[in-house]
This record gives C-alpha cells, sequence and structure tokens, in this order.
C-alpha cells in the first residue's frame, strides 16, 4: 500500500485501521507460526506508540517475528546484534574526523530508523543498554552535548534472552519500563512445529519474508486515528486500580509506575480499535494486563527465592479487582434503577 503526505495529517477511522490491522498480522502469519497473540500485541503496542520487548529461550522465532512486522508496517528498518562489546556510540552514533572541513561531523548511528531491531538486548552491557533510554523515551537522541531528533514514528523491537542464560545481563529497571510490553513466545504446540518446517521445505531457502502492507506515513494516520478514542472515565480509574494493586501487593517490592498504568489504558485502547471497536471494556484492559504489568514490577526477595513469577501475580490481581461493569451491565443496572 503506498501512503502519501496527507495520510500523515488525517487519522483513519476504526474500521479502517482495524481493516489494515488485520491485513497486516495476516501478512505476518504467513511466515511466523504459533505466535498469535504475541504478533496482536506487539502490533497493538506499536500502533499506541510503544516499544516492545520479546523475551523467551533462544530459537523460538523471536527475532523472525520482530523482523516480519517491521517490514510489514513498511517502516525504514535497521537490525543490530547486542554483543557484550558493544558501546553507546555504536548505537547513537559519534562525531568523526572529515579531513575535507578539517572538523568533526556527526555520523548517525543505526537507531536514525523508523523501526530499530535490537536483537539479544540483554547480551550487552547495561551502560550501553542505558544508550536507548533517551531515544525510547523522547525520540532524541545526544551526543557530545547536541540534541538530534529521530524519524517520526520511531519504535524499538528488542529480543532477549532468559537472565538465567550465559552471557546475559539484567536489563535495568529503567530500561524495562521504557517498555510498553514484555511478551513471552512460548514452544509452539506440535501441528505448529510441523507447519514451521513444511514452510521451510517450501520456500527452498533459509530467509523467510513478507511484503510491506503500509509505510510511515499510513501508519502514523493509524497512530493518529487511536489517539481519537473517547476512553471513560471508569476504564481509566480500572487501569489505575490494577496499578495500584502492584504496589500494595506483599510479595512485590516496586509496583508498577504510573508510566504502566498509562500504557495499560493505551495498549487496551489498541487493542480495541483492532477488533473494530471505538470504545474500551474492561476485557480489553484484562487481555493487556499482564504483557504491560509484569515486567515493571520488582519482587521481594522471599518471592524471588520462592520462585514466585511476576505474571502469575499480575494475574492474580487482576482477577481479584473487580473491573467496571461492561456497556451491556451498565445498561442492564440502569434499567432496574
Amino acid at each position: 500500500m503506498t501512503g502519501d503526505t496527507t495520510a500523515v495529517l488525517t487519522p483513519l477511522s476504526v474500521d479502517e485501521i482495524a481493516r489494515l490491522s488485520n491485513e497486516i498480522l495476516d501478512r505476518v502469519s504467513t511466515v511466523v507460526v504459533g505466535m498469535t497473540d504475541a504478533v496482536e500485541l506487539a502490533l497493538a503496542s506499536v500502533l499506541a506508540g510503544g516499544h516492545v520487548l520479546f523475551e523467551d529461550v533462544p530459537g523460538l522465532g523471536k527475532t523472525l517475528a520482530a523482523r516480519s512486522l517491521a517490514t510489514a508496517l513498511g517502516l525504514e528498518f535497521r537490525r543490530l546484534q547486542c554483543t557484550p562489546d558493544l558501546l553507546p556510540a555504536d548505537i547513537t552514533g559519534s562525531f568523526v574526523y572529515a579531513p575535507s572541513t578539517n572538523d568533526f561531523t556527526f555520523r548517525p548511528g543505526p537507531i536514525f530508523t523508523g523501526l530499530f531491531l535490537a536483537d539479544e538486548i540483554n547480551r550487552t552491557s547495561p551502560k550501553t543498554q542505558s544508550a536507548l533510554l533517551e531515544a525510547m523515551a523522547e525520540g532524541q537522541v545526544t551526543v557530545e552535548g547536541q540534541s538530534y531528533a529521530l524519524p517520526s514514528p520511531f519504535h524499538v523491537i528488542a529480543t532477549s534472552n532468559p537472565i538465567e542464560y550465559e552471557g546475559t545481563y539484567a536489563l535495568p529497571e529503567a530500561q524495562l519500563d521504557r517498555f510498553m510490553v514484555r511478551l513471552a513466545v512460548g514452544y509452539p504446540d506440535r501441528a505448529g512445529e510441523q507447519h514451521i518446517l513444511l514452510n521451510r521445505v517450501e520456500r527452498r531457502h533459509e530467509v523467510a519474508s513478507v511484503e510491506p502492507v503500509i509505510d510511515a506515513g499510513t501508519l502514523s494516520a493509524m497512530q493518529a486515528g487511536i489517539e481519537g478514542v473517547y476512553v471513560e472515565p471508569d476504564i481509566a480509574n480500572y487501569c489505575v486500580d490494577l496499578a495500584v494493586g502492584t504496589r500494595n501487593h506483599r510479595s512485590i517490592e516496586v509496583g508498577a509506575s504510573p508510566r504502566g498504568s498509562q500504557g495499560l489504558m493505551l495498549v487496551a485502547r489498541a487493542r480495541a480499535v483492532m477488533d473494530g471497536r471505538d470504545f474500551v471494556t474492561p476485557e480489553d484492559v484484562k487481555r493487556v494486563a499482564v504483557p504491560v504489568l509484569a515486567h515493571r514490577l520488582s519482587l521481594t526477595a522471599q518471592a524471588w527465592a520462592a520462585g514466585t513469577r511476576a505474571a502469575d501475580l499480575v494475574a492474580g490481581i487482576v482477577e481479584e479487582i473487580a473491573g467496571p461493569p461492561t456497556f451491556g451491565d451498565r445498561s442492564a443496572v440502569d434499567a432496574s434503577s
């Protein structure tokens, strides 16, 4: 699909966003098997203006999923393989001497792109990981005291391996909080794994690729359309209730920040629009609560030693805290009163 300059300025309708989202997911599913939920949430996060972290064991197709989604979105795309010797300047860029001008000029790094894929991000040092913080939060980088704006839209999709794996570093809490969602891929079922093998035989080469569905201008128009969706105060209050629930839990030392409750609302809103609705339900919030909130929590030492999973704690909080009535339930309450 070819966009134009007016697409950036004119928000798309809910129906159009839903149609294009389905086309993107269908295109990605031709090469990515068994990751339907993860890819849907990744797309919802991008539509909500956020960044995505895929975390799971090696060999499950995290990089393929990230690359395929980037290609389907039609964004300028750069991939960086993270290694222990990677330096911050390898991401942001640096000043180099130009003999022709007898001066130092700025040479942009790979982060100057529409979608930046940081592959195995936790195999590089925390100092280098922190080079992404300003870019993810403010859409710019600062080098030698000078700030440089990144392209718009700009998104980071990162992959990481479990922290207990050899050669990995823990992602700093501030870094994790910049990712709107953290997604676990998981092993495919037998039918899905067989499908992966047969796909490889059919295409007769190793690299799997997809064709773009939209471009950067159209993505901006989709994001603008989602920004126009109204969120009821009851839904916003429900998002706050869930975030506060993580702060008051006895097994959680540091709960979700206001950035977490905001991310919960934004991803739920995008997910609702992908389903063709211009309103958010409590079910939308519940569906995205674990991937949005779990990675933002710091567990107590006792909970960590007991092997407690943050995802299970968030799921329990969602079960305990009652959400507002849905539209159908509210109509029934109004009628009875």
